[in-house]
């Protein structure tokens, strides 16, 4: 994933590289969304925006709740083709999981929020959420590469990390992500022609490495052929 594209902030991803990205996220925060936000929407965002009227936050107070809302859609934009994570509603998500999963990630969580507004008025003058793009992109950048975060913004980077993640998790376990992804997986189909012959020349490559080797069916070796 670039680094930087479009003034976008450092962590922002792209879709054509989510199914990358997805591929990292903790199996562990892949829980379905409510049912108050996975019907299918009218319009765009028109059913995440029904949810969060209706949704009861179990963790974050108002203002985090902004703060989330601005984060998510930061790292995930609307684009041409969907919706942003705001609108697939991830601060729901992200909520929910914090409220069922508790300890440590719930206070990294909640310790980086504050740790935000606190930075941005002490650079900024004023809260996170009401910084322009340059500036909320200039203190995202700070923790958004834990490689590249300076010492005393070691900690904060671990938050972005697991916020991100948390991000990813919710937006691609909606209905709108699968729908993005695209996942085909629950598609009916007639006729299954299994893996494709370079993907498993590529899997028995890397097998091979690690002693162990696939035994290819001979049609599919003559389709290698």
């Amino acid at each position: 994933m670039p680094e930087k594209e479009n003034s976008k902030p450092e962590g922002a991803i792209k879709r054509r590289d989510m199914l990358k990205a997805f591929s990292a996220v903790p199996v562990a925060a892949l829980i379905p969304l409510g049912t108050a936000f996975a019907a299918e929407p009218k319009t765009a965002g028109s059913a995440a925006a029904q949810a969060a009227s209706a949704y009861h936050r179990k963790v974050f107070n108002d203002h985090d709740w902004e703060t989330v809302k601005v984060l998510s859609d930061l790292i995930i934009p609307a684009d041409e083709r969907s919706s942003s994570a705001s609108q697939a509603g991830v601060p729901e998500f992200i909520d929910d999981w914090l409220d069922f999963k508790g300890g440590k990630l719930k206070a990294e969580i909640l310790g980086g929020l504050t740790w935000l507004d606190m930075e941005s008025n002490r650079v900024f003058g004023h809260d996170f959420i009401r910084c322009d793009a340059g500036q909320q992109q200039q203190l995202l950048d700070r923790i958004a590469w834990p490689e590249k975060a300076a010492p005393e913004d070691l900690n904060y980077a671990a938050f972005f990390t697991d916020l991100r993640d948390l991000v990813a998790s919710g937006c691609f376990s909606s209905e709108m992500g699968v729908k993005d992804l695209p996942y085909l997986g629950n598609a009916p189909a007639n006729d299954f022609p299994g893996c494709p012959p370079n993907v498993l020349t590529s899997i028995n490559a890397n097998l091979k490495k690690q002693g162990v080797e696939l035994t290819v069916p001979p049609s599919q070796e003559a389709a290698k052929g």
